[in-house]
């Protein structure tokens, strides 16, 4: 008998049960099923195809989703059941981190919940807000009445997995068309509780004008859906106390928020207040303010004062947007003319201000300049620019502005030097006497810029007359190597000087000895004799949202206990809205996607796995393997524009997919001499001029003047020293 049974149901709505049984396909499962309920000929067909392994239960078109539930339950082996909407998706490994944790589970216990994201017409992978009551619970198993905000959660089939005989013994309570009523009934009707804090679904919410429009009666489903969960819960005063708060929390919003006729209104309202006055638990304190009036109203039926208290919170709510919106546009003229003012004030010699990746804080070549400046010119004065939400994080004593305050553009207006690996905003004026210092923050394999201009998908609607105007303000633009600097002039064609000194940044990796790389690891808990891979993708322009490319689990299992897989997110989805928050599996799968700086990833890695993303050309000077994996090569080069092909002039091994990868560390190729040859002419092309001392070249040319025959001249590569490799470091 499998663990799981994957039972997908319903019909092939715009396509997206193919997708789903492809990505089943493509990860396959252990100790897992998958049964198909197809409902209509398009379904049964797209099922099919991906016979033998799939079990199809075709069904009639027309078949409602709770009959297709239960028809492939009765088709299903195995011990757990996860009802998968054949609109939806599953990320790569969930039913495999599924079926792990069921294993850990014994028959007491009837629901595990999971995490999920969700994906609208206008986003994807959004993550979901459920995860901090996951967390709270941890891996116990608990009765509802222990972890009752498990009822918070978002009331879908797809976040949570039920036991097959929980199902059979409940099976007509459940088999429901409202899934959020069959959602929260589970879980009312559960003896034992556990959860997986981990992402193992995604909802896809349709465009609701795609689907079939509502009739205004519809709404009154959700007051019987509340009537027929309420009972399950009268006895138990801690799940019915959080169950009538979210029923009173949707029955006010439903009303405040649909424009239905009148009628409709005042017999929903009605059916509302008859729910609400019937199922309020004894001693029950309605919630404070605007939202306590509203409930009061409710219980006591007042429809014509509701309407009466909705129209003057609306007037009021307009008056306020109103003295805010004008609050605003004085704030603004004010502070237009409190920086033309500053902008009259001489230049400040011995200040500078600095910023990296839209004022996230101090990272990347900015800093290691800053850092370099405070050693050979103490005497000017760094100020950071950084948004208010990452001030928290900013190292102690660190002077700073936040974007839109006076003394920002106080400083912007007066100091010398301006910093920045992207761009400062477009109001910023160029003053003569200042000098505009741009450092970027990689070395570009997709195309920038300018040549952004041929691929609308990855330039998405950029204004290249503004961009223009923001590149003439360089005075002077860092590189890497010879590559950046004629791909930067090409893609920022303006009058600035080129410094070829390397990347600052880059200045760690021959400037750590053996103390600094142990240090690294053991921050992150990586034992000695371990080997620690940094997994590290970019940015997909055709992607709104980041989900691992990889089965992660999959992956740790095959390359063994000795391995540990260092996972990180591009910055765009990093922090706490990663779908990868919380990650950690027995200690050898780490989210780092939050950790900084990155440098110190690299230090503590033993090898790079990474896609096309800029930090193979910085991890290249440390001469330590780089497999590259490339599963959508021609989708991200058609799309996004590539400079040169990396599948040929690449840094050590290719995979194109995830066997190929496994099969590359397991047989020893990421290390072979093949790999070592590919990576010596890779960094020959683009570790060119990092030689662990360009921040001091930059600050020597910039900050201090010195003509660039005077500066310390680049080492040749073969007399450069990177910092030891982790097993170097613990010999």
């Amino acid at each position: 008998m499998p663990q799981l049974s994957v039972i997908v149901y319903g019909p092939n709505a715009q396509g997206h049960l193919t997708e789903l049984l492809d990505s089943l396909e493509a990860h396959p499962l252990s100790d897992a099923e998958v049964v198909v309920a197809a409902v209509g000929d398009w379904a049964r067909e797209a099922a099919e195809a991906h016979a033998p392994d799939t079990v199809v239960v075709p069904l009639p078109a027309g078949t409602t989703d709770a009959a297709a539930r239960a028809a492939g339950a009765a088709r299903a082996r195995g011990r757990w059941l996860h009802f998968v909407h054949a609109k939806d998706g599953l990320p790569a490994g969930a039913p495999r981190l599924i079926a792990e944790r069921a294993a850990e589970l014994d028959d007491s216990v009837d629901i595990l919940l999971l995490d999920h994201l969700t994906t609208t017409w206008q986003a994807a992978a959004r993550p979901s807000r459920d995860g901090r009551f996951l967390a709270a619970v941890g891996r116990a198993a608990l009765p509802l009445e222990e972890a009752v905000d498990l009822l918070r959660l978002t009331p879908l089939l797809g976040n949570r997995a039920l036991r097959r005989e929980f199902w059979a013994a409940h099976e007509e309570r459940l088999t429901t068309d409202d899934e959020p009523r069959a959602a929260r009934a589970a879980l009312l009707c559960a003896g034992r509780v556990a959860c997986l804090n981990q992402v193992a679904y995604e909802n896809r919410e349709l465009r609701p004008e795609s689907l079939p429009p509502l009739a205004p009666e519809d709404r009154f489903e959700l007051v019987e859906r509340y009537e027929s969960l309420m009972p399950l819960a009268r006895d138990r005063r801690a799940p019915r106390v959080v169950l009538y708060d979210l029923m009173m929390r949707d029955l006010v919003r439903t009303f405040a928020g649909e424009n239905l006729p009148d009628e409709v209104a005042r017999e929903f309202f009605r059916r509302a207040s008859l729910a609400a006055v019937r199922w309020r638990p004894e001693r029950h304190e309605r919630p404070a303010g605007v939202e306590g009036v509203r409930h009061a109203l409710l219980e006591e039926g007042a429809y014509t004062k509701y309407r009466a208290f909705q129209a003057a919170n609306r007037t009021r709510r307009a008056a306020r947007k109103a003295v805010r919106a004008r609050k605003r546009q004085v704030g603004a003229k004010l502070r237009e003319q409190q920086y033309r003012r500053a902008l009259s004030r001489p230049i400040d010699p011995d200040l500078a201000v600095f910023a990296a990746y839209w004022e996230r804080g101090v990272a990347c070549n900015p800093a290691a300049i800053a850092a370099e400046l405070a050693e050979l010119a103490p005497h000017i004065h760094p100020v950071w620019v950084v948004s208010k939400d990452n001030t928290a994080l900013l190292p102690p004593g660190t002077d700073h502005v936040v974007p839109g305050t006076r003394r920002y553009w106080e400083v912007l207006a007066t100091a010398k030097y301006l910093v920045n690996n992207v761009n400062f905003p477009n109001a910023v004026v160029k003053r003569p006497d200042a000098i505009h210092l741009q450092t970027h923050h990689g070395t570009p394999l997709k195309r920038m810029g300018l040549d952004q201009i041929e691929h609308p998908a990855a330039a998405k609607g950029l204004d290249f007359d503004a961009l223009l105007a923001r590149i003439d303000r360089w005075d002077y633009s860092v590189s890497a190597n010879s590559h950046s600097t004629r791909m930067w002039e090409r893609a920022y064609p303006a009058r600035y000087t080129s410094l070829d000194h390397g990347y600052p940044r880059n200045d760690v990796f021959y400037t750590s000895g053996a103390d600094a790389v142990r240090a690294a690891r053991a921050r992150l808990g990586i034992a000695p004799g371990k080997t620690a891979i940094l997994y590290a993708p970019t940015h997909r322009d055709y992607e709104a949202g980041f989900t691992p490319r990889l089965d992660l689990a999959e992956l740790a299992d095959r390359l063994g206990e000795d391995t540990v897989l260092l996972v990180r997110a591009h910055y765009f989805y990093g922090g706490a809205t990663s779908p990868l928050t919380g990650l950690r599996r027995s200690g050898r799968l780490i989210d780092v996607s939050s950790y900084d700086p990155v440098e110190e990833l690299c230090l503590a890695a033993d090898a790079l796995v990474t896609d096309y993303s800029s930090i193979m050309f910085d991890y290249a000077n440390l001469d330590r393997p780089i497999v590259v994996y490339a599963d959508d090569w021609e989708t991200y080069r058609t799309t996004r524009g590539v400079y040169f092909d990396l599948m040929t002039d690449h840094p050590g091994q290719v995979a194109r997919t995830q066997e190929e990868l496994t099969e590359i560390f397991r047989s020893g190729a990421w290390r072979d001499e093949t790999a070592a040859k590919a990576r010596t002419a890779f960094r020959r092309r683009f570790c060119e001029y990092d030689d662990g001392r360009a921040a001091e070249r930059v600050v020597r040319r910039v900050f201090l003047g010195e003509p660039e025959d005077a500066l310390p001249p680049v080492l040749p590569i073969e007399d450069r020293t990177p910092a030891p490799t982790p097993e170097e470091a613990t010999a």
